[in-house]
Parts: structure tokens; sequence; C-alpha cells
């Protein structure tokens, strides 16, 4: 029984020498204190706050099931910027357990503990485009526009204006 019982935990190569679960996510922005909102693939929150910011993120959802997330990063006057967040079978799980680990830390330890899982990135760093249309957005913003980017609708309400 002993043997079995170290067996299981010295023969899963993930557990042993990957990264354990939660994993840290960077999420970065030019220009920054831009607002990031994270959730998981069920829509729920998981995180809100501004950039630059250092967060942890878990990697497993299930007995063989990893965490998928979509992490939109928005500021007044930028487009949004949406980036998916999803979870790989780790180096460590797939090559370690081939060679050192076996059946068990393939079928029973790496997959209970969630250490078989890895994000697919661990940094976002976006730069946010200023918005086409900020001054249709924010009407009681001033700004100028570009005839190319009103749209039809809106230009028979368009004013001369005169030097």
């Amino acid at each position: 029984m002993i043997i079995l019982l170290a067996s299981t935990v010295l023969f899963s190569c993930a557990t042993l020498v990957g990264k354990s679960s939660p994993e840290t996510l960077n999420v970065i922005s030019t220009p920054d204190q831009a607002i990031v909102v994270i959730t998981d693939e069920t829509n729920t929150n998981i995180f809100e706050g501004k950039t630059p910011t250092v967060l942890s993120l878990e990697k497993k959802k299930g007995y063989f099931s990893g965490k998928k997330y979509t992490v939109k990063i928005s500021k007044e006057g930028y487009a949004e910027h949406s980036v998916t967040v999803d979870t790989t079978a780790s180096g460590w799980y797939i090559g370690g357990n081939f060679i050192f680990g076996g059946l068990i830390g393939w079928f029973i330890v790496d997959p209970a503990t969630g250490a078989m899982w890895t994000l697919d990135t661990n940094e976002i760093n976006v730069t946010l485009e200023a918005s086409k249309q900020g001054a249709l957005i924010y009407p009681n913003k001033t700004g100028i526009v570009l005839l190319q980017d009103v749209p039809l609708s809106l230009r028979d309400k368009m004013v001369k204006v005169s030097r």
C-alpha cells in the first residue's frame, strides 16, 4: 500500500516539475490605466481592474478539463481589445509522463491536480487604437473627424462652417 501511494506521488511529472495552479498573467496596455475585465468560460467575472496588473488564474476547470478566459481591455476614446487566454497540456505532462510518470501521471495525478495544464500565454501587452468615431461615441466632446469616418446617415446633419 505504501509503495502504491509513493509511486502515485512520485510518478506524476507535471505535478512535480511543472507550474502549479494558479498561474500568473501580466496585463499591460498602452496607454495604461485601461479597464481590464476577465471572464471565464461560464461568462463569470473573474477580475476587474486597471492596467498594468499582475494576477493569478486557475488552470483547472475539472478533471481533464482546462479553463478558458476572455480578457477585455478598454479605455474611453479607444477601441476595445479582446484576447482569449486558453489552457493547453503542458510539456511536462506530455513528455515527462511519457519518460517518467507513466499511466499514473497521465490519467490520475496530473489531471486531478490540474498540473497538466498551462496558460497559452503569460503576458498580454496591447496598444489600444484611438477610436475613429471618438467624436461620435462621445457627442458632448469636441473633436475632429474625417468626412470619410462620418456615417452616411449623419452627413445630412452636418453644418458647413465658414472661415
